[in-house]
């Protein structure tokens, strides 16, 4: 009986998926209160909706109510900045001596994570989310064409164009690009 309440289905279906639309709602909206306010309002969407998902993919399925949600509340370009590492407990191995962190080590991860989350927050949204749909979460192409709702080819064109920006900003001293 409880494997056809729709709760328990939602549960298990949407609920794995949680930090995967936590940490793109946190890059679209670049703020942590957004973000978490924008994977609240798609969660309570997700819910309401639950009768059209066709259990396909429900992580594509689920990343694309929480793309659709950030636009709708308009809250893709908040007024601040906040710093974000995501990564930062997978990187201790790194830099490690008997134990404990070299100092320059730890300075240089700290500046480089620094720098890549200022170039990727650098770039124009259409690149930064297919580039953190891509990279961070690890998405196929055809499920990045499925959250977004353009064809592969489109998809792959601004993967390779985010890729490309993305190192001219980490290169070149983190000019903004258009």
């Amino acid at each position: 009986m409880l494997k056809n309440n729709p709760r328990t289905r939602f549960e298990a279906a949407m609920l794995p998926h949680l930090g995967a639309a936590y940490n793109l709602a946190r890059w679209l909206t670049r703020n942590d209160d957004d973000a978490k306010d924008v994977v609240q309002e798609a969660y309570l969407r997700a819910y309401r909706f639950f009768e059209s998902y066709r259990g396909d993919n429900a992580r594509a399925w689920l990343l694309t109510v929480v793309r659709n949600t950030c636009f709708t509340l308009k809250s893709a370009q908040p007024a601040h900045q906040e710093e974000f590492d995501e990564n930062s407990a997978e990187h201790d191995s790194a830099g490690r001596q008997n134990g404990f962190d070299d100092p320059a080590a730890a300075s240089q991860r700290a500046e480089d994570i620094a720098a890549l989350n200022a170039a990727i927050d650098a770039l124009p949204i259409e690149f930064r989310e297919v580039l953190v749909l891509r990279e961070i979460e690890g998405c196929s192409y055809k499920e990045i064409a499925q959250i977004i709702g353009m064809p592969i080819g489109t998809v792959m064109s601004r993967m390779s164009r985010s890729r490309a920006l993305l190192q001219r900003l980490l290169v070149g001293g983190g000019e903004k690009t258009k």
